[in-house]
């Protein structure tokens, strides 16, 4: 078993910033990718942000590019969310993720792809 935690949420007004780390312990002998998704209120869960060990590729959705910075240390199974101009809509749940399998570039962005998920942290943007 895997456990993920979350750390470094919190309240931030209309174009700050927050940095949201996870560490990963347990079997984590096989950590392909981590990546981050989140959950707004009344909506699905979405990917956010992956960074996949294996050539050091990193993947962001499109209303995050140029924002939000994903970084991590795969030997310290740790990754970071590095988030700037924050926006009201980033308001969300933010969880960390964990592939042990390989993943292509088509499923990295796939929530069914995550084997191992963290408990969230709660991030509020005001305006």
């Amino acid at each position: 078993q895997v456990q993920l935690v979350e750390s470094g949420g919190g309240l931030v007004q209309a174009g700050g910033s927050l940095r949201l780390s996870c560490a990963a312990s347990g079997r984590t002998s096989s950590n392909y990718a981590m990546a981050w998704f989140r959950q707004a209120p009344g909506k699905d869960r979405e990917f956010v942000a992956v960074i996949r060990w294996s050539g050091a590729i990193t993947l962001y959705e499109d209303s995050v590019k140029g924002r939000f910075t994903i970084s991590g240390d795969n030997a310290k199974n740790t990754v970071s969310l590095q988030m700037n101009s924050l926006k009201p809509e980033d308001t969300a749940i933010y969880y960390c993720a964990l592939a042990q399998r390989t993943l292509f570039i088509y499923s990295m962005r796939v929530e069914r792809s995550y084997d191992y998920w963290g408990q969230g942290t709660q991030v509020t943007v005001s305006s």
